[in-house]
């Protein structure tokens, strides 16, 4: 049984950084300076967002980091929060991660490009939803194939991800479009007061940014954790913030901040100013590769966190979520995030679920701060391979900033809030039965 159930150890430095930055770098560096833009109108303001959103993931990352190394096991930030307290809140974030979260972006990424494949090749629109299932499947099992076939899919997806990204950065920025690109003072040029435009142009950055925090699922596949996962997250999270600045920077030099505030084919739009018609072809194979490489980054991390929970039988057929392939992938998990995100394509509503998570992700994030905390205090002597730099500044900057996008997200969208804790505390009823339940087995 033992033999059955054991991940295999086979990811290095390089494949847990491209899962860092592959699964980060999806759709939101194309499409999310549309919503900035529409709500900052200004050059400044929308650089001034991007990077307070980048300094807040790095935080974030920097701090988690230190639970990654301390605590290297598969599941991640499930595995910290019970570590640190008690096994209810680390089942709660399993459940709100492993139903909830992870199959709602792979649904969303699926969607997304199906919609670019059959807008690059003029296809049927009632396609979209045969060709976002198959592009899920097609994810799925090559993640059967075990962890080092969906870490190599990640490492060349990461790669030529970068390639229309890096032509974009440079000849955008040869354009000789003056740009000014003063961060300071900031000016209110937006809908609304200097706070909710920061405010909302932030909770964008951090579906931008999401998908940091998940690298940590594969801990127990990792040939060296302790040393390698604290620098695929922190190097891995200041790549990206660089390579969006530098985006931005380009989408503002090829066109005017009135035709990119609210315009979804921003991208492409630029890559066509600078390119010629071939351009917007080159951007969408771009941006389909990109999706691609996130849908397969939130796959394989994300049909490892039931395979964690079921290992301390806290899940309904937990036997079932224990089941490895022959390559040592949980392939059961793996069916499971399928099916659940793919109801999630058929329901459609894909910006108000992610949102939604956003809200929900970012309460557990917050958590996981805390963690790193208490940890200091009640266990001073537990070995730190990795400890976050300049304690405690960093990660009280780290928890301030997530404090601010709960409350802003429950001030701004109460009812989608409210929707995201509602379906969360679902899971409250399964733990206690599944507690009770491996009591009177004396499990």
């Amino acid at each position: 049984m033992a033999a059955q159930t054991e991940l295999k150890k086979d990811i290095g430095l390089f494949p847990a950084l491209a899962l860092v930055m592959g699964t980060v770098i999806g759709s939101g560096v194309f499409f999310k300076v549309a919503a900035i833009t529409d709500v900052t109108h200004s050059v400044g303001l929308t650089f001034l967002v991007w990077i307070l959103g980048g300094i807040m993931t790095i935080c974030g990352g920097l701090t988690a980091a230190e639970l990654a190394a301390a605590i290297p096991q598969t599941g991640g930030m499930t595995k910290y929060l019970e570590y640190t307290f008690g096994d209810f809140w680390g089942f709660l974030s399993g459940w709100a991660l492993a139903f909830i979260y992870f199959p709602a972006n792979v649904a969303a990424q699926a969607i997304i490009f199906s919609t670019q494949l059959i807008n690059l090749f003029h296809l049927d629109k009632g396609l979209l939803i045969p060709i976002a299932f198959i592009a899920a499947l097609s994810v799925l099992l090559i993640n059967f194939m075990g962890s080092k076939a969906g870490g190599m899919l990640q490492s060349v997806t990461l790669v030529i991800k970068l390639i229309p990204l890096a032509l974009i950065i440079i000849f955008g920025l040869l354009q000789q479009d003056k740009v000014d690109f003063s961060l300071f003072p900031p000016m209110e040029s937006g809908n609304g007061s200097l706070f909710s435009i920061i405010g909302t142009g932030l909770l964008a950055t951090m579906f931008a940014y999401d998908g940091w925090m998940h690298v940590g699922n594969i801990a127990g596949e990792m040939k060296n954790p302790k040393k390698d996962l604290p620098l695929a997250i922190s190097i891995g999270i200041g790549l990206v913030m660089a390579i969006y600045l530098l985006v931005n920077a380009a989408f503002m030099f090829s066109l005017p901040i009135s035709a990119l505030a609210g315009n979804e084919n921003a991208a492409a739009d630029t890559a066509m100013k600078l390119f010629g018609d071939q351009g917007g072809k080159l951007i969408t194979i771009g941006i389909m590769i990109s999706i691609y490489g996130s849908m397969n980054g939130y796959t394989m991390t994300g049909m490892r966190v039931p395979y964690a929970m079921a290992e301390n039988g806290m899940l309904p057929f937990s036997r079932q979520f224990l089941k490895l392939s022959k390559s040592g992938a949980p392939w059961f998990s793996g069916i499971v995030l399928y099916i659940i995100a793919m109801a999630m394509v058929l329901m459609g509503a894909f910006e108000t679920i992610t949102n939604m998570l956003v809200f929900v992700i970012w309460f557990f994030y917050c958590m996981t701060f805390v963690a790193v905390m208490v940890l200091r205090k009640k266990q001073p002597n537990m070995e730190r391979p990795y400890r976050v730099p300049l304690y405690p500044i960093i990660p009280l900057i780290a928890l301030i900033s997530g404090l601010f996008v709960l409350a802003n997200t429950l001030f701004t969208q109460p009812v989608l809030a409210l929707i995201g804790i509602g379906i969360t505390l679902i899971g409250v009823p399964i733990y206690f039965y599944k507690r009770n339940q491996n009591r009177a087995h004396g499990i």
